[in-house]
């Protein structure tokens, strides 16, 4: 890297650009095809905005987004938080990872990822022609892999009103105490009932049922659904479904 570039003075996308914001992917691993980064942070954008529905910038941090959830007194507050200690981070990496820089990562234990999935969250990506809204659950398209196109940025995450004041449940399990998620599961329910799977997925899964499932009827949707499980050294693809299959009927009972 050789360069920083302020993306409010206009200038071209050049091979070996890319975004910064706060950098804790970027800056982990060596990067030898990065020749200027483009930082994200001088734009400046208000980290949470919440007038009816909620926009989370790409530039929040975690720490601010469980500030957020800890002040706002809505329902979906204890999951907000759940989802930020799913990092189980350091303070350090708290105050500088940022929820567009997990979404972008597109791993699949991405705990924002979940978060906003299940939240039924819409991405602003913008270019220099314009911009597009692109669900979560399309956003993310493989283990690594998302919808951006070359010098296309992620602005920020909406989430609608309605998705706030309802209730959930969240199961996460993990190989050891300290471990990547193995699988991440969220329930929410209003009306119906909606599951999301991270994490033993190569991308986000949703299924969504108009009334509670029963036990059989949610099994089947997960097994006629889901036909690739994730396989790393976090866990091994019998496992994850297993646990999958486990942690789902446990938030269906815990939300009927």
């Amino acid at each position: 890297m050789v360069e920083v570039r302020d993306p409010r003075v206009p200038g071209p996308w050049l091979p070996g650009d890319a975004w910064l914001a706060g950098g804790t992917q970027l800056f982990s691993e060596p990067q030898p095809l990065v020749r200027r980064l483009v930082d994200l942070t001088r734009f400046g954008w208000p980290p949470v905005t919440l007038g009816g529905d909620l926009e989370l910038a790409a530039t929040c941090t975690i720490a601010e987004l469980s500030r957020f959830g800890r002040d706002s007194g809505l329902p979906v507050a204890e999951l907000v938080e759940q989802c930020c200690r799913a990092f189980l981070a350091s303070f350090k990496v708290w105050n500088t990872a940022t929820v567009g820089g997990n979404l972008c990562n597109a791993l699949p234990a991405g705990p924002m990822i979940s978060l906003t999935a299940a939240l039924d969250g819409v991405c602003l990506l913008r270019t220099g022609g314009g911009e597009r809204r692109v669900p979560v659950v399309d956003f993310v398209r493989g283990a690594g892999e998302s919808v951006l196109t070359d010098g296309e940025l992620l602005r920020s995450i909406t989430i609608p009103e309605a998705a706030l004041h309802r209730r959930s449940a969240f199961r996460q399990v993990s190989l050891h105490a300290h471990g990547r998620s193995g699988a991440l599961l969220i329930g929410t329910a209003d009306t119906g009932f909606a599951l999301t799977i991270t994490a033993a997925t190569p991308r986000p899964v949703r299924l969504d049922f108009p009334t509670a499932p029963t036990a059989a009827e949610l099994r089947s949707a997960i097994l006629g659904t889901v036909t690739d499980w994730y396989d790393d050294i976090h866990g091994l693809p019998a496992w994850r479904r297993h646990m999958v299959l486990r942690l789902a009927e446990e938030i269906r009972e815990e939300l009927a």
